[in-house]
């Protein structure tokens, strides 16, 4: 009896290990973005934003702070006295409250630029108000 029980424990503890190694695989955390935020948030507003492909969206700025991640396409990314940068699929960004945004346009011709943005509000501040 005792050749049989070796083997089953054994057994038992390799796929115990099998279903350990499957259930560490199930969840993934990788890190986008860390910021701070020097402002109480009372209400959130998330939006699926869609930008024709060869936006050029205008000089702007958000009277609350917006984080988001591009969803599929390319942004071209610039806050005022920062280079500008090439948002792609994936990536997360932080757009500061009152803060000039130079631009946030589709980089490609071609293609749409889909992201979701979250605007972060202690009140009721509209989302983004144009510049000339």
């Amino acid at each position: 009896m005792g050749n049989f029980i070796k083997p089953f424990i054994i057994v038992i503890l390799i796929l115990n290990s099998v279903v350990m190694l499957a259930q560490q695989k199930t969840i993934s955390r990788k890190e986008l973005l860390k910021t701070a935020i020097n402002q109480k948030v009372k209400t959130t507003e998330i939006q699926e934003i869609t930008l024709v492909p060869g936006l050029e969206v205008p000089k702007h700025l958000h009277p609350c702070p917006v984080v988001g991640i591009i969803k599929s396409g390319e942004a071209v990314f610039q806050i005022e006295g920062q280079p500008k940068i090439i948002l792609h699929e994936g990536d997360a960004f932080y757009e500061p409250k009152n803060v000039k945004i130079l631009h946030f346009d589709n980089a490609s011709a071609e293609k749409p630029l889909v992201f979701t943005a979250i605007y972060l509000k202690e009140g009721n501040e509209e989302n983004i108000k144009l510049l000339k």
